[in-house]
């Protein structure tokens, strides 16, 4: 494995998945912290690039390559350009979790991207994963740890982040409860409990591990600050912050099963609703597994094992949104 720099600041960084919410946070996390940034990022749909960093939100001062991530090809010709980096920093990941998509994306292109890595001489990788995947029940989840695997047995060094819940994950009813309406839980609220955290406070700590040596050949879960939340606290605190008493609706688990069942069944019919019972499976999954470090020994989650990091916590973030300050970017993650 290839040791690390005795100057870790100022590292050339090839950066993969940088338009999405993370990744700009880690671009803007990488710039500010000295290194040269070269980020890979799709031509517009209409085949021309855009080379104005600041119409993709990534910040002045990084380089754009446009190119295709799944295309080896394009890797080496678009992006790599037989230049030297120090470091692939990937925030890759599929938009919807189907499992075309996943295993397109969080393996296939992942594998594509370490190949090119090796061969051009790059001796880490920083990887942004999922703390999920230790207890991997659907198909995106098979994905990443199937290529961490890979990753791993590379010998490439290595730093594996899995974070917990991101901040615009658990956003989805704030919108519907300033109008009004109650709070949606599942079983009691206290199923489930995370550390979520912050797309800026993840980026400084993915953009550290580019220069710390003993964040090297390490799988390293990572929350926000602060203790776990569950549901039910999520709520309050909107409520709270709007004013108002809590309003819930309880929504039973079983009724998840029922839908996850019966698009299974339709599925094997039309293959278009197929996608729709891994949807529901992803969002029975979230409803029901906690987002913390899962002791394997006892089967069950540990807050208390789970380290945080940052300083913003989802409840500065709901004051952001209600104020106007911030708006909750969720696209085609919104089922997660």
């Amino acid at each position: 494995m290839a040791p690390a720099s005795s100057d870790c600041r100022g590292q050339r960084v090839f950066l993969v998945g940088a338009t999405g919410t993370i990744g700009r946070a880690t671009a803007r996390a990488l710039v500010a912290r000295g290194h040269d940034v070269v980020c890979f990022v799709r031509p517009r749909r209409d085949g021309a690039p855009t080379s104005d960093a600041a119409s993709l939100g990534l910040p002045e001062g990084v380089v754009l390559r446009f190119g295709t991530v799944t295309d080896p090809a394009s890797l080496m010709r678009d992006g790599l350009r037989s230049e030297h980096f120090d470091t692939l920093v990937s925030c890759l990941a599929s938009r919807t979790g189907r499992p075309r998509d996943a295993w397109a994306i969080d393996h296939d292109a992942h594998l594509a991207l370490l190949d090119a890595a090796r061969a051009s001489g790059i001796g880490h990788m920083v990887l942004l994963s999922a703390i999920c995947v230790q207890k991997p029940l659907l198909a995106f989840q098979e994905a990443k740890l199937a290529f961490e695997r890979a990753l791993i047995a590379s010998g490439l060094d290595y730093t594996i982040v899995r974070p917990t819940a991101f901040f615009k994950s658990l956003s989805g009813q704030v919108e519907r409860v300033r109008r009004g309406r109650p709070w949606l839980l599942f079983g009691d609220g206290t199923l489930t409990a995370c550390k979520p955290i912050s797309d800026d406070d993840l980026a400084r700590y993915l953009a550290a591990c580019v220069e710390e040596p003993e964040r090297r050949n390490r799988v390293l879960p990572i929350g926000g600050p602060g203790a776990a939340i569950t549901p039910r606290a999520q709520g309050e605190a909107l409520f709270a912050l709007l004013g108002r008493p809590p309003r819930f609706r309880h929504v039973p688990v079983g009724l998840l099963d029922v839908i996850v069942r019966g698009l299974s069944a339709s599925g094997r019919v039309v293959p278009a609703l197929a996608d729709k019972a891994e949807l529901a499976r992803i969002g029975r999954y979230y409803a029901t597994e906690s987002m913390l470090v899962l002791d394997p020994a006892s089967g069950r989650y540990d807050a208390l094992a789970t380290p945080g990091t940052g300083s913003e916590t989802l409840f500065d973030y709901y004051a952001r949104l209600l104020r106007g300050d911030a708006e909750a970017e969720r696209g085609d993650h919104a089922v997660f």
